[in-house]
C-alpha cells in the first residue's frame, strides 16, 4: 500500500517495494481497499528484499512493524534509512468486517504518513 501510495505522489520517483518474507501475491484485500482510495495495485506483486540489497538508493523505509529488526543491511549506498512502522493487517482475525476494517485503517494511515514525507523530504515543501 505504501509503494502505491507513494508512486501516486508522483509519477517521476522511483519507487520499488520488497519484503524480508514475502507472500506469493499481494493481499486481496489490500487490492480492494487501495481501489476503493482510486489507487490500482492489482499488478503489483511480492518480490524479496535480497533483489535490491546491492542498489543504491536514497531511501530505505521499513513499514511493517517487525520490518526494521529483520531488514537487512544494505551493502549499496543508501542516503536515508527510516522506519515508518505500521501493524500488518493481514495479521488480524475476526469477522471479515473487522478484517476490512484494519486495512481501512492501515491504508488511511499509510496515506497520511507517506504523504508528510513525502512534502517533507522527497518535495521538500517545509
Amino acid at each position: 500500500m505504501a509503494h502505491g501510495f507513494l508512486q501516486s505522489f508522483d509519477q517521476n520517483i522511483e519507487v520499488h517495494s520488497a519484503g524480508t518474507d514475502p507472500a506469493v501475491q499481494v493481499n486481496r484485500r489490500a487490492i480492494e481497499v487501495m481501489a476503493e482510495a482510486g489507487i490500482d495495485i492489482g499488478s503489483h506483486f511480492p518480490k524479496s528484499v535480497d533483489r535490491y540489497l546491492n542498489s543504491d538508493w536514497d531511501y530505505v523505509i521499513t513499514v511493517c512493524d517487525d520490518a526494521n529488526e529483520t531488514c537487512p543491511y544494505f551493502p549499496g549506498k543508501v542516503k536515508q534509512r527510516l522506519h515508518l512502522g505500521f501493524e500488518d493487517p493481514s495479521k488480524v482475525s475476526g469477522s471479515e468486517d473487522l478484517i476490512r476494517s484494519e486495512f481501512i485503517r492501515v491504508r488511511d494511515l499509510i496515506k497520511t504518513t507517506f504523504y508528510s514525507f513525502y512534502t517533507d523530504s522527497i518535495r521538500g515543501d517545509k
